[in-house]
């Protein structure tokens, strides 16, 4: 059997995968806003730091590490909600849709977003190792001799 460091080893190109990946969504905030603030414009620039500094703390409390046995649809609810808000106040604070040149159209090319929540949205983390959709097969075969 793995002990437990072996086991957090093991899964670290998940873990890796859920942090970066989040943080990769986030980062074009994070980037705005030091734009706002080299523009002096304070509040907006404050705001939208704000924002970044609080998904990555959403990042990380709903690691699903933290939470194996919660469905990953409901980790990724907040993070997801929490995007949209940044994009829709980033929207309203750079002055609306028509002053980035964009209709309102473009909302449609926010559906491929919701791919996750088809393709993940029932699994756990605890899920991914007993049905076989870990990428290492020794957690694999220890987690279904737990389960057993």
């Amino acid at each position: 059997m793995l002990d437990r460091k072996d086991k957090l080893m093991k899964r670290r190109g998940e873990k890796f995968g859920w942090i970066g990946g989040w943080l990769g969504g986030f980062l074009w905030l994070g980037l705005l806003s030091a734009v706002w603030l080299l523009k002096n414009k304070i509040s907006n620039g404050m705001i939208g730091i704000a924002v970044f500094v609080v998904s990555i703390i959403v990042i990380i409390i709903t690691a699903p590490w933290k939470h194996p046995n919660t469905k990953y649809w409901k980790l990724m609810l907040p993070i997801y909600l929490l995007l949209f808000c940044s994009i829709a106040l980033s929207i309203y604070l750079y002055g609306g849709l028509e002053s980035i040149g964009l209709k309102w159209t473009a909302f449609f090319l926010v559906i491929p977003c919701f791919i996750p929540f088809v393709t993940t949205g029932n699994r756990t983390w605890n899920s991914s190792a007993i049905q076989g959709n870990s990428p290492n097969k020794a957690l694999q075969a220890d987690a279904k001799k737990l389960h057993s």
